[in-house]
């Protein structure tokens, strides 16, 4: 899935696509900007901050090396302590899971042990709820969008209550009177990749 970013200047959709095209559209758009720009992922609907001084090239090599593949976030940062097992070359990593006695017994009786057998029940259970946990995934960016563009609009927690119901109707007609390019955001964000 390719990333996607919109850039929002004041109620108006600025621009919306790869991150570094949203990016130079919001560097050049920024002089002549009446209204405060603001830049969200789409994936998750929450803000980010860009740094944009400099050259166009400056700003496209910024991005680049943030982007770059082996690039860890904080969340991920490896920890201090010494490497243990995994396959690292294979993008395996070791990490710790705290288990009741009976569980660990299920786990190691199974055919490869329990490194395989948590592999085998994880994608099973991807596999399963793959469609409750994108809709889950994209009410909650459509929630965070909304808090931060619409928190002060009338509806807001009406609208906030249908999306978490999923009741599309409803939500649908607690923004109506919002800013057209917030309106179809919010509904973009909240119901794109799934059917009515």
């Amino acid at each position: 899935m390719t990333s996607s970013f919109t850039a929002f200047e004041g109620e108006r959709r600025l621009a919306s696509g790869p991150l570094d095209e949203v990016a130079l559209a919001i560097k050049h758009a920024g002089p002549q900007a009446v209204a405060p720009i603001v830049i969200f992922d789409d994936l998750t609907g929450r803000s980010l901050d860009l740094d944009l001084r400099g050259s166009d090239a400056d700003v496209l090599a910024r991005l680049a090396r943030n982007s770059e593949p082996g690039k860890t976030s904080e969340a991920a940062a490896p920890t201090s302590e010494p490497r243990g097992r995994g396959r690292p070359k294979l993008g395996v990593v070791a990490r710790e899971v705290t288990l009741l006695p009976r569980h660990w017994e299920w786990l190691n009786a199974q055919p490869g042990g329990a490194s395989v057998a948590l592999r085998k029940l994880v994608e099973q259970a991807r596999r399963a709820s793959g469609d409750a946990d994108r809709a889950r995934a994209a009410r909650e960016a459509a929630y965070h969008f909304m808090s931060a563009m619409a928190g002060n609009l009338p509806g807001f927690e009406e609208a906030t209550r249908a999306l978490f119901a999923d009741d599309r109707r409803r939500m649908a007609g607690h923004i109506a009177t919002w800013p057209a390019d917030i309106r179809d955001h919010v509904v973009k964000l909240a119901y794109s990749d799934r059917a009515d």
